[in-house]
């Protein structure tokens, strides 16, 4: 059956990641994923959190928001603190963008990369993952230019992508319409090295047996392959 917009299952939307958005920033990346549009600024601080310090390590953490009008209609901003699955994707991206940074040769600094949703068609969160790993590797590069950290601290890429069984049918990289209406729903993270950060796999409707599980997985590394590639050629 025809998707929603018209792709093949196995297709991502198209993908753009515009790197150097924010000229403030150690780093900066805007992604695009079909029409959801990320903005992702890393911050180099030259401390640590309270419980880390006298600890020779570095720290990695994320934050995650919306914009009020990122949606079809207007979300209030989260003025008295974030709410619980901002909070949940947050330590998500926080998770998943530590893999690739060796904090024993960071020094006693934090890197925060924040992860501001602009506009959300399905895909905020893996999206953020991607682009907030390019605009953390801009950072850690203009360190070790510096001559402030080790060379080595940057370990392998990341990236995450969406897959689903949406009216019987496995699909790669949901839109907003097809995650509403999917049977199954994945949101996976993996390294270049081909290695599994973390699988978050739910089944919405019915359950799902392994058979249906690899073939999902196989088709979130495939989607995740053509990330790192596109996440690569950004970075040059």
């Amino acid at each position: 059956m025809p998707r929603a917009d018209g792709r093949a299952n196995d297709e991502l939307r198209p993908v753009h990641m515009a790197t150097g958005y924010n000229k403030y920033a150690e780093g900066s990346c805007l992604i695009e994923l079909g029409d959801t549009v990320v903005i992702c600024t890393a911050s180099v601080l030259p401390e640590v959190p309270r419980f880390m310090m006298g600890g020779q390590r570095g720290w990695v953490t994320a934050e995650y928001g919306m914009l009020p009008r990122s949606t079809h209609t207007r979300t209030p901003r989260e003025t008295r603190g974030p709410a619980a699955r901002t909070q949940e994707i947050r330590r998500l991206i926080g998770r998943s963008l530590r893999v690739a940074v060796d904090l024993t040769k960071l020094g006693e600094r934090t890197l925060t990369v924040d992860c501001d949703v602009i506009q959300a068609d399905g895909g905020t969160r893996t999206a953020a993952i991607t682009g907030g790993y390019a605009a953390l590797a801009i950072a850690l590069r203009k360190l070790i230019r510096g001559g402030l950290i080790h060379a080595r601290v940057m370990k392998s890429p990341v990236a995450a992508v969406s897959v689903g069984v949406v009216q019987g049918e496995v699909v790669l990289d949901l839109c907003y319409e097809e995650d509403a209406m999917a049977e199954v729903d994945f949101n996976v993270v993996m390294t270049a090295e081909g290695q599994y950060v973390e699988v978050q796999g739910t089944a919405e409707g019915s359950p799902f047996g392994r058979a249906q599980m690899d073939e999902l997985l196989d088709l979130a590394q495939k989607g995740i392959e053509e990330l790192l590639a596109l996440q690569r050629k950004a970075l040059k």
